[in-house]
């Protein structure tokens, strides 16, 4: 989300470091980016640019555009690729590591935060396993723009500053082009990175990276062998918070691997993803999930088994008893989450002990219905009590009926429109400040994928100012501004696109 102004710096002044390379050379290879000559800008965003103090002006500068590409080396940048491992579709695959992703440093802004700058298809690296180390512009413009809806949404994210392209050829299911995205993040440390050494028997490598990821993003934690266990269980509760976002956005992610979740709780490489359309709880939003694994409905559970994985790697320097006493509160902690969502979705801000059941009910008739799932979370902020509705010239009846339809136009759901109302009746805000707050969380667009083809279809045609324009809207997404409610619009007819993990 947007953050408070501060004083900006140029790219000449931006001092960077390197704290990970502090740990070893276990933890990663040195690498040189493999740059994009001749790159074009295709977006950036002033927003993420705000987060390392840089003014947008400095974004469309020629230099700016060369280190975008890889094609600069400031002084002070370390490029390196960082090692981790992890499971797969619930299996151990290994050593993995960035194999397209090259990170030039960090940066500590004005408010003395850490901003880690990653380039996402910045080349081959010994991490590659035999591919090519690029990204194309399909891709990139998806984690892109996800990057950037998501953080706008309020839900944790690594977050992308810019993103360049040239006409290299890349291969994948067709010839592609090649692009790179500018990553951010206070650290990319996975729960991947963590498993590598596990796996390996080195344990003291492990205790290292627990003590500088405690020690630079957990300082709660403390001191003394008791502050791994208290750091487990963050990552625990920052996990089952990150999964109850998703639930209530909508968001799937596509490809749930231990080594595509961040450490510091952020919704972390962005592939096949995708937001809910017509509600479907079983939804498999990536083609190449045969088994579903990663459905819709599945993704709190996967949360839990991910954190189990995490565990297992960390029974060298915890206790096994207290990593199962720790991940237990899992679940309950991402019952309250959702919960605590829901009620704001709905626009309860009193808690009453029907609003879970309230909340599931809705959801059961809108899969029945296959409901649009952002629209018709939007649709409930316009609904009035019969107190509330007299004077409106019918205004609050036609919202019911719409409302009503969203739900398939059954008896099911005029019954629980009914008793949506009475809950309202115990509430004490006025209606307008209630739809207020419900239009502050039930966002009026999402990335939808066919929103995110279109600029893709238009950017490869050689005009990037759709990309522009979505990225714009989408950093405003509780709006009914024209320039964003254009895109309130769900997909069109016909098959649906499909996503896969080379999206």
């Amino acid at each position: 989300m947007a953050i408070a102004s501060s004083p900006e710096i140029a790219l000449e002044d931006l001092i960077f470091s390197n704290a990970f390379a502090g740990l070893g050379e276990r933890f990663y290879e040195t690498r040189t980016p493999s740059g994009l000559e001749d790159a074009r800008l295709v977006a950036v965003s002033p927003d993420a640019a705000a987060l390392i103090d840089l003014p947008a002006s400095e974004l469309t500068r020629e230099e700016f555009i060369r280190i975008a590409s890889g094609t600069a080396i400031l002084r002070g940048m370390q490029p390196f690729a960082a090692l981790y491992g992890g499971h797969q579709f619930g299996v151990w695959a290994g050593q993995l590591g960035d194999g397209r992703a090259i990170a030039l440093g960090e940066i500590t802004n004005k408010r003395g935060e850490p901003w880690e700058i990653q380039l996402k298809g910045a080349g081959q690296t010994a991490y590659s396993r035999h591919a090519d180390g690029r990204a194309v512009l399909r891709s990139t413009i998806r984690e892109f723009l996800a990057s950037e809806a998501m953080d706008a949404l309020g839900i944790p994210t690594t977050r992308a500053l810019a993103m360049v392209a040239n006409d290299e050829a890349v291969y994948r299911e067709s010839i592609e082009t090649a692009a790179i995205v500018v990553r951010l993040a206070p650290s990319f440390v996975r729960f991947g990175s963590f498993e590598i050494f596990a796996a390996r028997g080195e344990h003291d490598a492990i205790r290292i990276l627990a003590d500088y990821v405690i020690d630079r993003f957990y300082p709660e934690c403390g001191a003394g062998d008791d502050r791994y266990a208290r750091f487990f269980e963050a990552v625990v509760h920052r996990t089952a918070r990150l999964m109850a976002d998703w639930q209530s956005a909508g968001f799937m992610h596509g490809v749930m691997n231990t080594d595509n979740f961040s450490i510091l709780g952020l919704t972390l490489d962005y592939g096949p993803y995708g937001f809910m359309e017509a509600y479907e709880p079983g939804h498999i939003c990536n083609h190449t999930d045969h088994s579903g694994r990663y459905a819709f409905d599945q993704q709190p559970g996967i949360g839990l088994w991910n954190c189990y994985a995490l565990a297992n790697a960390l029974a060298n320097i915890v206790e096994p008893a207290q990593l199962e006493t720790i991940v237990k509160t899992y679940v309950p902690v991402l019952r309250e989450a959702f919960l605590t969502r829901t009620r704001a979705k709905l626009g309860l801000a009193n808690a009453e002990a029907e609003d879970d059941r309230l909340g599931q009910d809705l959801r059961a008739a809108m899969a029945a219905a296959k409901s649009d799932f952002t629209r018709t979370f939007r649709m409930l902020a316009d609904i009035r009590t019969a107190a509330e509705a007299p004077g409106d010239g019918g205004l609050a009846a036609a919202h019911r009926e719409s409302l009503h339809l969203a739900l398939g136009g059954t008896a099911d759901g005029a019954a629980w429109i009914d008793r949506y109302q009475q809950r309202l009746e115990r509430e004490a805000r006025p209606a307008a400040e209630r739809a207020a707050a419900m239009s502050a969380v039930n966002p009026r667009i999402v990335l939808r994928n066919h929103l995110a083809q279109e600029a893709i279809a238009a950017s490869q045609a050689g005009d990037d100012e759709p990309v522009r324009r979505l990225l714009a809207a989408l950093r405003r997404p509780y709006s009914d501004d024209p320039d964003v409610a254009v895109y309130d619009r769900p997909a069109p007819a016909g098959p649906p696109i499909v996503v896969s993990c080379s999206s």
